[in-house]
């Protein structure tokens, strides 16, 4: 990439506690000492998403998605869609796909990958909840406690950021209960009591933990993490392992690939209405009975070029 290429930053403000505004600065300014032509529009919301992708890839510009991993999944789909590029300005909680591309934490070092870094065309998840239109997802899909713990995350605030997911994976593991699913992996179905069920593009999730290890972005393929029922001491002691991957090696632990999934769930009794499903952060729904039609998660190989 030139100095002369353009870019079009989309802010989310709420991202990192309302750190992404003041991240984009510095990055914007280098990137205009450079000789680039920069505009930074604050979100309005994801109905105005469409026009304001579109509007920037028809000026050829680069999209640069400046929040967390939700701001970067509202986004992803639609640069695919228009066929245009994306880069990231990682200033979320998580920051998990930022972490697996392995971008680089100084504005400095930002605003010089921007300028001259190559592109690569990565991997998206397509979520379709029956009767609902598909939705994109640039990380994972997750189901059971996992969801919980994500939705916990948003009432955190008052913690220091560091530990605001530990927290809720500690407190959402002491009071979840297990479901009954009916998991089909490239048709391959199997029915499992479990308390998380995981579909991965990207190896990372809840702010670094590692709970995909061989995920790749460029293979084409879904990992399927399934945590089974066990006890709620058993799943607490076991958290640490989930930041370096070891638990996978971990008997109630199954890895499964594959390219679409399908999934349903009945809850257990003391579980509540419903199985909450959720996608890079954000909540997505519920996961449909065992007897309704299945949520599939399919995967869309090198779905959008990203700056990497």
């Amino acid at each position: 990439m030139s100095a002369q290429r353009s870019f079009t930053f989309l802010v989310n403000p709420a991202s990192g506690g309302g750190a992404a505004p003041e991240a984009v600065v510095p990055v914007a300014r280098l990137l205009r000492e450079a000789g680039a032509t920069v505009d930074v529009t604050y979100s309005p919301g994801p109905r105005s998403m469409p026009g304001l992708v579109t509007a920037a890839v028809e000026r050829g510009d680069v999209v640069v998605s400046v929040g967390g991993d939700g701001m970067l999944s509202s986004l992803a789909g639609e640069v695919s869609a228009a066929g245009g590029t994306l880069a990231v300005l990682p200033a979320g909680r998580g920051n998990d796909f930022a972490r697996m591309l392995g971008l680089p934490g100084t504005p400095e070092d930002l605003a010089a990958l921007l300028l001259s870094g190559s592109t690569c065309r990565v991997d998206l998840l397509c979520a379709s909840f029956p009767g609902v239109p598909p939705r994109e997802v640039a990380g994972s899909v997750y189901c059971g406690v996992d969801a919980r713990a994500a939705e916990l995350v948003d009432g955190a605030h008052r913690l220091p950021r560091r530990l605001q997911y530990p927290y809720a994976a500690v407190r959402a593991l002491l009071t979840y209960a297990p479901a009954r699913y009916l998991l089909s992996v490239d048709g391959e179905e199997r029915e499992l009591e479990a308390a998380t069920v995981v579909v991965a593009n990207s190896a990372y999730y809840g702010k670094g933990m590692r709970i995909a290890p061989p995920a790749s972005v460029t293979d084409g393929l879904l990992d399927v993490v399934v945590i089974e029922a066990a006890s709620k001491a058993a799943l607490v002691r076991s958290l640490p392992k989930v930041y370096d991957g070891g638990h996978v090696d971990l008997p109630e632990v199954t890895v499964l690939r594959g390219r679409r999934v399908e999934l349903r769930a009945d809850p257990s009794r003391a579980a509540g209405p419903g199985v909450p499903v959720g996608g890079d952060g954000e909540p997505l729904g519920t996961l449909p009975p065992l007897a309704g039609d299945p949520l599939v998660v399919e995967v869309r190989p090198a779905a959008v070029s990203v700056v990497c």
